[in-house]
């Protein structure tokens, strides 16, 4: 049976498995999605090993190895010099070609917000995180405050893709910001939480955690405690994988299923 799945360590947490059998129950697409913990030391034989096996039409990448896996995977899209990680691996006859809808599942929920010149905030600087810089970078955001453990590794992304801004360490207060986005895992199960001050928000500010495992993250309840809008990582999540279902399974997910969805993963 054609299959693809979600690679990742830990990868328990993952709710991938779980929108992908909706889409293909809802389809009655005859295949399987499944998840698969590999570690760092095994990504080149899990690619490797995948490579010679015809059912696999290919997989999502989560932590820790949406940079390492560019390593092993055609770059079409020229995304190692764009973006800089991948979260989608699809099979193009014998070819493994890497991808990246992190970005476009990121910016989906708040395409309507006018950013353009607006200060934003994010915290981390992994995978993750360099598809949502990227993605602010293509809509003009303002200045740009890099929450990170390494402010120089901030400091370097945020050069790398031409934003304005500084990079500073976990515990600096938050600036006043019409976006707040946690594009870490601080605040996912088994990880510290994430404890920021929101108070310099704005009243009309928006914060967005991409962490899904809790849904309500305790930044998402401090955002809540006052009244700023929020979105929670089940937005990405779904929206990412939207993108990499079609690639896998050459058909589009019914979205207007959504809300079904939705319930079914909390």
């Amino acid at each position: 049976m054609k299959y693809a799945e979600v690679i990742g360590d830990p990868i328990a947490q993952s709710k991938s498995p779980a929108i992908h059998g909706f889409w293909l129950t809802a389809l009655g697409i005859d295949a399987q999605y499944r998840a698969m913990q590999v570690s760092a030391e095994g990504l080149g034989d899990y690619f490797a090993e995948r490579r010679a096996d015809s059912d696999w039409l290919g997989c999502n990448i989560t932590i820790p190895h949406k940079l390492a896996a560019l390593d092993f995977v055609e770059d079409r899209g020229l995304v190692r010099s764009s973006i800089g990680a991948i979260n989608t691996v699809f099979r193009d006859g014998d070819a493994l070609v890497g991808t990246n809808t992190d970005a476009a599942g990121f910016y989906a929920p708040i395409a309507d917000m006018d950013l353009a010149g607006q200060p934003v905030v994010v915290v981390g600087a992994g995978g993750a995180a360099r598809a949502i810089l990227f993605a602010l970078s293509r809509v003009g955001v303002g200045r740009v405050t890099l929450l990170n453990r390494n402010p120089l590794k901030g400091a370097a992304l945020l050069a790398s893709f031409g934003l304005n801004g500084d990079a500073l360490k976990l515990d600096a207060p938050v600036p006043p910001a019409a976006l707040l986005v946690n594009a870490s895992s601080l605040g996912m199960v088994g990880q510290p939480p994430l404890d920021l001050d929101l108070s310099a928000l704005p009243d009309d500010a928006v914060v967005y955690d991409v962490v899904y495992a809790p849904l309500g993250t305790g930044l998402l309840k401090a955002a809540r405690d006052r009244d700023l809008d929020t979105v929670d990582g089940l937005e990405m999540l779904i929206g990412q994988a939207a993108l990499a279902f079609e690639l896998f399974f050459s058909a589009a997910p019914p979205r207007e299923r959504d809300d079904e969805l939705r319930a079914l993963l909390t």
